[in-house]
């Protein structure tokens, strides 16, 4: 079972702050750090403001040498397929082959308005969506010195030298994830080489990979050939006491957070843990790291529940 850091810097954050976690990520042997891609905090004044996430991951490329680095997950309404097929690359050249590239259709509105960025309808932002994949994982297959070309209706590409290849041979693995029941299957069967559920209870979970593994069958492809995943809000602690102070310094309530999140004591979280990957198949777990600044949390997780998982 993997375990994972994923942390929501636009929350608030600097670079030194999400450096500080991704060593703390290295140094007690976790598998990866993630951040989310967002510009605008929510329900938090979000100060100092956001920060970039592509340009956040390119500098841990530098300022980390083991873990794996990527987003849960980038907005295909953000950024050309094109030049993000470029700048992920780039940052998989940067880190030596870390990192992974999570994307989905977009969703939070608000933070469009904030920046300008147009917010199209659901059906269209799928339709961007599909042919950002498309774009992003042709260029980075195309071989060396052939050109690659896409008929799209959004992102048409025309004799495309298909440069920067990643390290990664044929690409960096790919992360797909949501609640969607028909095209979101769909896209991860054909495109996606993980399949993430944020905060899901183990039946929605069973539900949504059942739908994953279905969509696979009907393209003729190995349902085992991708990872599935979870994402949870941790809050782990010794005892009573030092749960609630971890949970309210994220201003959630304990009670709230052991139904919803991975939260109690460790020998807790080795419990739900393992009926996520015995009842409905998970292999790996995002921690959402909410406190940035209480690295002995992480300390915590690695060293008395990490070992137990096997």
């Amino acid at each position: 079972m993997d375990l994972r850091i994923f942390t929501e810097p636009q929350q608030g954050a600097t670079y030194d702050d999400l450096l500080a976690v991704a060593k703390a990520t290295e140094q007690f042997g976790y598998d990866a750090f993630f951040r989310s891609d967002h510009y605008l905090a929510m329900n938090v004044e979000g100060l100092p403001g956001p920060t970039d996430a592509w340009i956040t991951l390119a500098g841990l490329a530098r300022d980390t040498s083991t873990i794996r680095l990527g987003t849960l997950v980038t907005s295909a309404t953000f950024r050309y397929p094109g030049p993000l097929a470029i700048s992920v690359a780039q940052v998989d050249a940067m880190s030596g082959g870390r990192v992974e590239l999570g994307i989905g259709a977009g969703w939070f509105e608000e933070e469009h308005r904030a920046y300008g960025i147009p917010f199209p309808p659901t059906g269209e932002r799928f339709d961007r969506f599909e042919e950002s994949l498309a774009i992003i994982t042709g260029l980075w297959e195309t071989p060396i010195g052939q050109k690659f070309n896409y008929d799209g209706v959004h992102f048409p590409i025309s004799d495309s030298p298909a440069l920067t290849k990643p390290v990664q041979s044929p690409r960096p693995p790919i992360v797909i994830g949501g609640m969607g029941k028909r095209r979101t299957p769909a896209l991860a069967a054909r495109y996606a080489d993980e399949f993430n559920q944020p905060f899901q209870s183990i039946e929605g979970t069973a539900a949504a990979f059942d739908r994953v593994r279905e969509a696979c069958r009907a393209v003729d492809r190995d349902p085992d050939s991708l990872v599935y995943s979870n994402a949870f809000v941790l809050c782990c602690g010794r005892n009573e006491e030092e749960i609630a102070r971890r949970a309210s310094r994220i201003g959630r309530e304990v009670d709230e957070l052991r139904f919803n999140g991975l939260a109690g004591t460790p020998a807790e979280l080795v419990d739900k843990i393992g009926r996520y990957r015995d009842e409905v198949g998970t292999q790996r777990i995002y921690l959402q790291t909410l406190d940035l600044a209480d690295l002995e949390h992480l300390e915590l997780v690695a060293s008395e529940v990490m070992p137990q998982l096997g």
